[in-house]
C-alpha cells in the first residue's frame, strides 16, 4: 500500500463510516480500483479506530457523563434508574450481539465469501430498500430517554448485520431505530454510542493480530489512513446530525442503488473481480 492509497482510503473511511452507505463496501471497491487487493477486514477495523476516535471526541461530554454515572451506580451512589446509568447498560447490552457473532464467525467475516463484491452489491440493494421503508414509515416520536431494553437488543442485532460489507453499521442501526419509532437524530445518536464498544474492540483485536503477523506491516500508511479518517469523520458526524434533523435518507438510498449498479457493471465487464 502506497502513501497515496492510504490517504485516499482514509478519506473514504472518514466520509463513509457514519453515512448509511457502507464504509467497508467502499474500502473494498476503492482498494480494487487501485489495482490491488481488498484492504480487508483488518485494515477496515484499524482505520475505524480513527473514525471512532472522532465519536469519542464529538460526544466526549455525553460519554463522560454516562460512564461517570454508570461507575457511581456500581457503588450505589447513583440509582440504577438514572437515565445515564440506563444508557450505559443499554450500550453494553446492545453491543453483545455483534461481539458474539463477530467472534464466533471471525474467519467467515474475513474470508472470500463475505468479502465477495457480488454479496456487497446485493447488500447495498437490499438494505437500500430497508432504509427507504424505515424512513418512509418512521413515526419520529420516541427519544432516547424512552429507549427500552428490548429495543436496545434489537438495535444490537441490526448493528450485527454490518459485519457484512454493503449493509452499513449506521444504516442498519438507524433504520432499526426508525422502525421502532425513534426520531432520526435519536436513532443516529444511539447508533454512534452503540458503535463505540464494537468498533474499539474489533479495531484493537485486529491491531493485535496484525502486530503478531510475521509479514511486514505498512504501519506508516495505516497510521496516515487512520488519522485522515479521524479528521474527516469528525466533520461528517457534525454534518449528519444537522442534516437528518430536517431531511430524509432518500439521497443515500439513491446513492447506494447507483453504486450497486456501477459495481455490478464493473464486475460483469471484468474491470473488478468478485474477490481480490
Amino acid at each position: 500500500m502506497t502513501w497515496f492509497e492510504a490517504l485516499v482510503l482514509g478519506l473514504v473511511q472518514g466520509l463513509t463510516e457514519f453515512l448509511p452507505i457502507s464504509s467497508s463496501a467502499h474500502l473494498s471497491i476503492v482498494g480494487q480500483a487501485f489495482g490491488g487487493d481488498d484492504p480487508g477486514a483488518a485494515f477496515t477495523a484499524i482505520t475505524q479506530l480513527g473514525t471512532e476516535a472522532a465519536v469519542l471526541v464529538y460526544f466526549a461530554r455525553d460519554i463522560a457523563r454516562i460512564v461517570t454515572a454508570w461507575v457511581r451506580a456500581l457503588f450505589k451512589k447513583v440509582p440504577q434508574s438514572h437515565p445515564d446509568v440506563r444508557m450505559g447498560w443499554l450500550v453494553i447490552i446492545g453491543s453483545v450481539p455483534i461481539g458474539v457473532l463477530g467472534f464466533a464467525f471471525a474467519d467467515v467475516i474475513e474470508g472470500p465469501v463475505v468479502r465477495n463484491l457480488w454479496l456487497t452489491v446485493t447488500m447495498l440493494v437490499v438494505f437500500s430498500f430497508v432504509i427507504l421503508f424505515a424512513d418512509l414509515t418512521a413515526r419520529n416520536e420516541r427519544t432516547l430517554d424512552r429507549l427500552t431494553w428490548r429495543h436496545g437488543v434489537f438495535y444490537g442485532l441490526a448493528q450485527s448485520c454490518a459485519l457484512i460489507p454493503g449493509v452499513s453499521r449506521s444504516g442498519g442501526t438507524i433504520a432499526a431505530g426508525l422502525l421502532m419509532g425513534y426520531t432520526r437524530e435519536s436513532a443516529a445518536r444511539y447508533s454512534f454510542l452503540l458503535a463505540i464498544p464494537a468498533v474499539l474492540g474489533s479495531g484493537f483485536y485486529q491491531l493485535g493480530k496484525v502486530s503478531d503477523d510475521p509479514q511486514p506491516v505498512a504501519w506508516g500508511p495505516i497510521a496516515l489512513a487512520t488519522v485522515v479518517a479521524f479528521a474527516v469523520g469528525y466533520v461528517v458526524i457534525a454534518w449528519l446530525l444537522r442534516y437528518i434533523s430536517t431531511h430524509r435518507f432518500t439521497p443515500f438510498v439513491v446513492y447506494r442503488l447507483g453504486l450497486a449498479a456501477v459495481v455490478a457493471v464493473l464486475l460483469l465487464t471484468g474491470v473488478l473481480e468478485p474477490t481480490a
